[in-house]
């Protein structure tokens, strides 16, 4: 169990499109909205969770071409959101949208982030802890993995909004910016990469 739950924090701690998400809505809407957006993705991955659990990831992911049109719409989805932060210019990501995103917004990008459905396929699928009893070690798998994924996300939307109350000069907020779309356009070339 100890093996598991390291594992689910160095899985999450690392920047993907959902902590990476987070914090630009935090810095850009402000604690409220982010904490919606956050509750959002946490529903997003419970979904992707229980669809590994259940098989249907594995069978949709097999469809032919259906795995694709996911990777390449999440691409998209986060492509546009490396734009929106890198243009931002001195302002932190999203001051120039016009509507906050929201729990849906959340949702949808969990269900179409690559990274959620490989993390939790690994989570779910590997580091065994009670073979005699699989339901009871999902159960058991399902509170550890919220247990550090619910904090983890808190800590990137508070340096988010951290960011935005810093009130930092216009270049240092454009060079955040600019790292934070490196960096989601470096997940989205890594995901393309390995199709």
């Amino acid at each position: 169990m100890l093996l598991f739950a390291t594992a689910v924090f160095f899985l999450l701690i690392t920047p993907g499109p959902g902590v990476l998400s987070v914090a630009g809505v935090g810095s850009g809407f402000g604690y409220g909205h982010g904490q919606r957006y956050l509750w959002g993705l946490c529903v997003g991955n419970f979904l992707v969770g229980i669809a590994v659990v259940s098989g249907l990831a594995a069978i949709v992911l097999a469809t032919p071409g259906l795995r694709d049109i996911l990777l390449f719409a999440s691409a998209a989805y986060l492509g546009w959101l490396a734009y929106r932060i890198a243009t931002a210019g001195g302002k932190v990501a999203f001051t120039a949208a016009q509507k906050a995103p929201g729990w849906r917004d959340g949702i949808t990008l969990q269900l179409i982030n690559p990274k959620a459905y490989a993390v939790n396929t690994t989570l779910f699928t590997g580091f065994g802890f009670l073979p005699g009893a699989l339901t009871w070690e999902i159960a058991l798998k399902f509170l550890i993995l919220n247990a550090i994924w619910i904090p983890i996300h808190f800590l990137w939307l508070w340096a988010g909004v951290t960011l935005r109350r810093l009130d930092l000069p216009e270049r240092y907020m454009r060079a955040i910016n600019l790292t934070m779309a490196f960096c989601l356009t470096a997940v989205v070339v890594l995901a393309l990469i390995s199709v």
